[in-house]
């Protein structure tokens, strides 16, 4: 009897041990999942590069981190700041004396509180970029001695700086499409995800998603091609992450929004029958302005008339006519040039279908003022256009678009359909997978991510400075060890189970 009772208070103790040690289990192995997963400490060395985006109509600079052990060949990038630099983009600096000193001490201003954010003993390890896209590109045909002297200023003083600086240049358009690609997918998280290792690893299916960025001098589209074995001259085949990507980039010039409109405005000053007082359809009724030839004539996109006088002043007025603003819109595009396998202009472009675009930029701000940011149909688009430009202008006064620019969005949005329409070819079925956006994750989208993102491939790799509080071996290590206990545990409480039944 007193033997029966030992081997009753045994089985009991054995029980409660082997529950004990499935809750003790359980326990260890969640905790030492969220350590690892969302409090992981990154006291790896930190690299750190800045980016300057000299645009057509202002600069901005780029501060961005990785750990210094970077995945698959390609630094983990994030943005720690983003300074805008007041005034107009550099294509204009060499103009106005007074202008230029405000836009040198706005980027001093930026310079100095990202050398306060980087550690000190960083600076000289910190590679710094500028990079100018289309309205240099124009400049630098038109003037090269301005653009080069423009250049060589900006590039004295940031060699003065104690950061590492790389080079001060103007970026080609298929390098501005490419990197904005780049951009979009990297934070839509594309490229990359956590597995339960907490490990960066490829998202399954790998599926990317274009890449849309209009300007003020210069568009850009770019997307991936299905065939990994397509080649071209609008054709780039880049490495990210341990894999290749096949991707079709172009750039237009002279079809950013601003020179776009310049154009349009050229077409109507032409085609009057009054060259000193021209009705513009793009206008919303009862809106009146008055510009110099130069203003809409002084640029290398434009070919400038026979009698063509710089000072003369030219009255424009608004008239809120749909159809005369599409037509007009429609006649700077070539679209005759070929019928297959392009999109305008007798550029070759493969179908944009059926895959997800992203529109940013110029493409955001003019979704947003005719109230269709984020995905829409092309219906909607097209009736709300004709709304908002039927507008006249005490009415659209009201409305909350900023002074500055709301004159144009008529126009802009005309364009915006017309570009993506009769020029990249999207359709009814094709536009609702366009996604109007201006960030993700609150981080703006532009091609000065995409770079460094691409540029980090040539940084070398450093050993971490101290120990992770799990390093991933030891992480696993564990997993494994307390995952075989739990099962142990429960397959011991079955058997004991099984037997107390039988």
């Amino acid at each position: 009897m007193l033997s029966s009772a030992l081997q009753e208070m045994a089985c009991k103790f054995g029980t409660s041990l082997a529950f004990f040690f499935l809750l003790a289990c359980l326990a260890v192995i969640i905790t030492i999942s969220v350590i690892q997963g969302h409090k992981r400490v990154f006291e790896s060395r930190l690299k750190y590069g800045i980016v300057i985006d000299s645009g057509s109509s202002r600069s901005t600079v780029h501060l961005y981190q990785w750990p210094a052990e970077k995945q698959n060949n390609t630094g983990v990038v994030s943005q720690t700041l983003r300074c805008m630099v007041a005034g107009p983009g550099i294509s204009d600096m060499l103009v106005d004396n007074a202008q230029d000193q405000q836009s040198w001490a706005s980027i001093r201003e930026c310079m100095n509180n990202i050398t306060k954010i980087v550690p000190a003993d960083q600076h000289n390890s910190t590679v710094l970029y500028l990079g100018a896209t289309a309205g240099m590109r124009l400049l630098h045909s038109q003037n090269e001695t301005k653009s080069n002297e423009i250049l060589r200023n900006l590039q004295n003083y940031l060699q003065s700086l104690p950061f590492n600086f790389q080079n001060a240049s103007i970026m080609s358009g298929k390098e501005e499409g490419l990197y904005g690609w780049i951009t979009v997918n990297y934070l839509l998280g594309n490229f990359l995800e956590r597995n339960i290792w907490n490990m960066w690893v490829r998202p399954a299916g790998g599926k990317m998603v274009g890449s849309m960025d209009l300007g003020g001098a210069s568009t850009q589209i770019a997307f991936t091609l299905p065939d990994p074995n397509a080649e071209g001259t609008d054709i780039v085949r880049v490495s990210l992450y341990g894999y290749e990507y096949n991707i079709y980039t172009h750039s237009f010039l002279c079809y950013g929004k601003n020179e776009a409109e310049k154009r349009v405005l050229a077409a109507l000053v032409k085609n009057s029958e009054n060259a000193t007082h021209v009705t513009n359809p793009c206008f919303n009724l009862g809106y009146n302005m008055t510009v110099s030839a130069e203003s809409i004539f002084g640029t290398e996109c434009i070919k400038t008339p026979a009698d063509y006088d710089p000072k003369q002043m030219i009255t424009l007025k608004g008239s809120s006519d749909n159809g005369a603003c599409r037509d007009v819109v429609q006649s700077i595009f070539d679209l005759t040039s070929c019928t297959k396998n392009c999109s305008f202009d007798g550029v070759y472009q493969p179908s944009v279908g059926p895959g997800d675009f992203l529109a940013y930029a110029g493409f955001f701000y003019t979704a947003q003022a005719v109230e269709l940011k984020g995905i829409s149909q092309l219906d909607q688009w097209n009736s709300s256009t004709w709304e908002f430009c039927s507008w006249d202008w005490p009415t659209l006064k009201k409305a909350w678009i900023a002074e500055k620019y709301r004159k144009s969005y008529c126009y802009s949005a005309h364009y915006v359909q017309t570009l993506l329409v009769n020029g990249y070819k999207f359709n009814k079925d094709t536009w609702k997978h366009i996604d109007f956006q201006k960030q993700v994750h609150n981080t703006n989208i532009g091609w000065s991510l995409g770079y460094m993102l691409h540029t980090s491939n040539m940084i070398p790799a450093e050993a971490k400075l101290v120990r992770l509080p799990m390093a991933n071996s030891v992480f696993g290590g564990l997993l494994f060890l307390f995952t075989a206990l739990t099962i142990v545990s429960v397959m011991f409480l079955i058997i004991k189970a099984v037997r107390a039944c039988y």
